[in-house]
């Protein structure tokens, strides 16, 4: 049998935001409607490391069944040495033989999809009247997320802080944003906030957000590290990707929930079901809304699909025995 492998540059190249933002939204409404599987990632933490193995499987059947295996190891320290933090791959079988037909670089798959999921929630649950973003981090997924918040807003003035200025600025130019010198700067005013940093502890507080504010909480995956304070959980009208995967492995839902001040109850919908319209979602333009973002296997099934669909077509990648 043959199977496609395809590089970082090569997905990269065949991976557009736009297109992912439109596979996004097409595979979070199959999933609350029941067409796809996935269950909770396995997460490996060896003692002694900062590091982990993650593996995250989906699976879709019917006419285009496929079986779909993230296999991601997150490294804290790899921005200093010029890396993702996030390296390994996708596998992609065939959902009735179960063969392995395609491994991808996984990097820029996570990177994109991540942002897209954003954007999708952007669309879904921020103001009409939207025109000032914040991005808090200056990393792979901030600039990800400038691109991805431009795919759905009509040409937003886009503001970035990090904890390193230097960083903030270098980023700002190259995406044509605006650096501001602390978050609530960053903030101020504008009508959607994402924060895509690795902070342990929150970078966001309520106080600084305005009226009606949606926030795409990106960075935080695991129970012990949040970026969002307890009161913005508390007041805001909060969306999940996946509500399995947020009741056991967002820290923003957790800690908040450890502390009393919230309850399953919190969550409102996932946010496939206000893609379905089974689920509303923005009660009217003063409500904060939140979109507590966690990366789930079915993105990457979807992102997959369509970056090997279109390698195929353009014959793109390296065909090798297996």
């Amino acid at each position: 049998m043959s199977l496609l492998v395809l590089s970082e540059p090569e997905v990269r190249e065949l991976l557009d935001m736009e297109s992912c933002v439109e596979a996004m939204t097409e595979v979070l409404t199959s999933l609350a409607r029941g067409e796809l599987y996935q269950p909770l990632r396995s997460m490996v933490r060896p003692p002694d490391t900062d590091g982990l193995l993650g593996l995250m499987p989906a699976h879709r059947g019917g006419e285009r069944a496929v079986y779909a295996l993230k296999e991601i190891v997150v490294t804290p320290d790899n921005p200093t040495r010029g890396l993702d933090a996030h390296q390994g791959a996708v596998l992609l079988h065939d959902g009735v033989t179960g063969e392995l037909v395609a491994v991808l670089n996984a990097s820029p798959v996570t990177a994109i999809r991540t942002a897209a999921v954003s954007a999708v929630a952007t669309r879904a649950l921020a103001r009409a009247d939207t025109a000032r973003v914040a991005i808090l981090g200056a990393g792979v997924q901030a600039r990800a997320h400038a691109d991805a918040m431009r795919a759905v807003l009509d040409d937003p003035e886009i503001r970035i802080w990090a904890r390193r200025i230097e960083a903030a600025e270098e980023l700002a130019a190259d995406v044509g944003a605006i650096a501001s010198p602390s978050p609530d700067a960053a903030l101020f005013g504008a009508e959607v906030v994402c924060t895509t940093t690795s902070a342990r502890e929150p970078v966001l507080e309520h106080r600084w957000l305005a009226p009606g504010a949606h926030v795409n909480a990106v960075g935080s995956s695991i129970p012990t590290a949040r970026e969002l304070d307890t009161e913005t959980l508390r007041r805001g009208a909060l969306f999940v990707d996946r509500r399995e995967s947020a009741l056991n492995e967002a820290g923003d839902y957790l800690i908040a929930a450890a502390e009393g001040a919230i309850g399953p109850e919190q969550i409102r919908a996932e946010l496939g079901e206000v893609l379905a319209g089974l689920a509303p979602g923005r009660a009217d333009e003063e409500e904060f809304t939140i979109f507590k973002s966690l990366g789930i296997a079915v993105e990457d099934l979807a992102a997959a699909e369509l970056v090997v669909r279109r390698a195929r077509e353009r014959g793109v990648g390296t065909e090798v025995a297996f």
